[in-house]
């Protein structure tokens, strides 16, 4: 198995449709249902209500195309994760939403997006989180329910899957430095090769207000759109989200004294900024605040023109 399949485990309500979903997640490679972290060995689908097992989806996924962030982004996308013991019309333990995961490694980030989350609702989010204690395949008849019975019930409106935009990286290529030197101007290349900061206030995108992509100067990947934009002002372009969780890589920044956390771009490994946390509440709470140099803005007239037009209905 290639180092780059993972897979995580999700309860959310009848797993006819959680299953549906993930399978048009992009970069979802295999999902099967199943019973998870309950009292009893192979248990039915008759005995679920008394064996304390949670309707599950198993989803394998390369790494390389979807990560952790942007399945658990869907995940919440479809549930409400503050109703105990339920989902859409179906009541009982069985399903209680849930995420339970294999690779230590993933509770961090898991964690952290749940309280992200919670940010967002007044009621206190109830999905549970625990390491993955048994999981049983079901019956094979719920495996692929609503492929093999469409128009079988479902709570879950698969529209709701293209409401994430997905950002392939086998689309774009890294550029090494020495092209950058002789591609940038003295600025750009100094924030973008050297984690310089530009003077705030004093740069071309911190006031724009224009509909529009930002994508990253050196390969042209999406980063940002324009509607989570705000500003906070700071003097630098500010946004509540990524286009998507994956363009974004965090990394721990010590630098001048701080704790921070530095934010690269996923395929150029360019110097964005920085994510906080005293972002909008009822986007999640966060604030990238990027520099313009690492930036290219391209307003909605010309997105299609220049290969950005799957984005349009986004903004």
């Amino acid at each position: 198995m290639s180092d780059n399949i993972k897979e995580i485990y999700f309860a959310g309500g009848c797993f006819w449709g959680t299953q549906a979903y993930f399978d048009r997640v992009p970069g979802v490679v295999k999902t099967d249902v199943g019973y998870a972290n309950g009292k009893t060995k192979n248990p039915s689908y008759k005995e679920l209500s008394h064996t304390g097992h949670a309707e599950t989806v198993r989803v394998v996924y390369d790494k390389s195309i979807v990560g952790l962030k942007t399945l658990l982004k869907h995940f919440f996308n479809i549930i409400d994760p503050t109703l105990m013991n339920r989902q859409g019309g179906d009541v009982g333990i069985q399903y209680r939403t849930g995420i339970y995961y294999v690779d230590d490694a993933d509770l961090e980030t898991i964690n952290a997006w749940v309280r992200m989350e919670q940010r967002k609702y007044k009621e206190p989010i109830v999905t549970e989180i625990m390491k993955l204690d048994n999981y049983y395949l079901a019956e094979d008849y719920h495996q692929n329910y609503l492929d093999n019975n469409p128009g079988g019930y479902c709570h879950i409106d698969m529209r709701k899957v293209k409401e994430i935009p997905f950002v392939d990286a086998r689309v774009y290529k890294h550029v090494e430095r020495e092209e950058l030197r002789e591609r940038l101007d003295d600025l750009k290349y100094k924030v973008t090769c050297e984690n310089f900061t530009e003077r705030s206030f004093d740069n071309e995108y911190w006031k724009v207000e224009e509909k529009g992509i930002y994508v990253d100067i050196a390969t042209g990947e999406p980063l940002f759109l324009s509607k989570d934009k705000f500003d906070a002002g700071c003097g630098w372009p500010s946004f509540s989200n990524p286009i998507s969780e994956d363009v974004i890589v965090e990394v721990d920044d010590l630098s001048h004294g701080m704790r921070r956390i530095e934010v690269r771009s996923r395929v150029g490994d360019i110097h964005l900024g920085h994510v906080f946390d005293d972002g909008p509440e009822s986007k999640g709470g966060r604030r990238y605040c990027i520099n313009n140099a690492s930036l290219r803005f391209i307003p909605v007239d010309n997105m299609e023109e220049e290969g950005y037009g799957q984005y349009v209905r986004f903004l």
